[in-house]
């Protein structure tokens, strides 16, 4: 079957309805209730599993073969009512829970970034409290959106207050743009996240932070989230809160590559918005980040 020809399932993988004899799955959650200014990532999934026609399947860098060391398949989209911001978040994390009752690893993409702290729930009554790989433009640890402690810019706090995360072990990367005021990083730091601004990596090779990160992370468990706004606008401009001066596409493969080995137990990339995206370019990245995500998780070898 030619690439532009099947079903647009993620990578044109089987698809069915549960985790089961899965080691990994691809999952939508398409949501954009908790935006802030330019909606449009419901769309998200649909059409990062478009763009994921053209990626292969093996991954020369890496070494890695995936899909001949892991079952892999989409699991389709979460359902969730959309008009309801609260009860999708319960809605979103009964799913994970049953997603990842049996091990399964579920590489999602989103919708706005609200989801990952559902998802970040349902990793801690799994694994315990994990440590957390966040790239993003911003630090999204507001305590409200006016008046609304659920929403896009709320996650991370929200998180913390559950239990989710072992906040010695959190780093965020990329953190950019105007900001509200100049505290606006400050409860992280005082929670001990590791702060690393965008301004931070111009010009600069990833790879050390990464060793750091690293060792910053241990045996424990893992969960990468990837905010699609950490691109720089050139790379990635289909989303609704851009911010220029952000990181390369490179250095975000530095980063991923660079957590390799680490004891990943969940992955998203999320706020990819196509109403924005008139080529298809940020769902095209979007779609390779999460092949990039799959290659780098536990099980998958690593053939030179």
């Amino acid at each position: 079957m030619p690439r532009s020809g099947g079903i647009a399932s993620m990578m044109r993988l089987p698809v069915q309805e549960n985790t089961d004899g899965l080691d990994v799955c691809f999952v939508g959650v398409p949501l954009d209730s908790g935006t802030s200014i330019k909606s449009g990532t419901r769309f998200g999934p649909r059409q990062i599993r478009q763009e994921s026609c053209a990626i292969r399947s093996a991954h020369y860098d890496l070494g890695a073969v995936p899909f001949e060391d892991v079952q892999v398949a989409d699991v389709g989209d979460v359902s969730m009512n959309i008009y309801n911001l609260p009860e999708a978040v319960k809605q979103i994390k009964a799913a994970y829970d049953k997603l990842i009752s049996n091990g399964c690893v579920p590489l999602t993409m989103g919708g706005d970034h609200t989801i990952t702290y559902p998802i970040l729930q349902a990793m801690k009554d799994k694994h315990g409290p994990v440590g957390l790989i966040l790239l993003d433009a911003h630090p999204d640890t507001q305590d409200t959106m006016l008046g609304a402690s659920i929403a896009h810019g709320t996650p991370f706090r929200r998180a913390v207050e559950y239990g989710c995360l072992d906040c010695t072990r959190v780093v965020q990367i990329g953190l950019n743009g105007s900001v509200n005021s100049l505290d606006d990083y400050k409860w992280g730091l005082d929670q001990g996240f590791r702060v690393v601004t965008a301004k931070e990596c111009w010009h600069k090779s990833l790879e050390p932070l990464m060793a750091e990160v690293r060792g910053m992370m241990g045996q424990g468990p893992v969960y990468i989230s990837f905010d699609i706004d950490a691109l720089d606008p050139s790379y990635a401009p289909g989303t609704g809160g851009p911010e220029i001066g952000g990181l390369t596409t490179c250095q975000a493969l530095e980063v991923l590559r660079g957590a390799a080995d680490l004891n990943i137990v969940g992955c998203d990339v999320v706020e990819v918005s196509p109403p924005y995206d008139m080529a298809g370019t940020t769902a095209m990245t979007a779609a390779n980040l999460l092949f990039e995500m799959l290659c780098i998780l536990p099980g998958i070898k690593r053939r030179h």
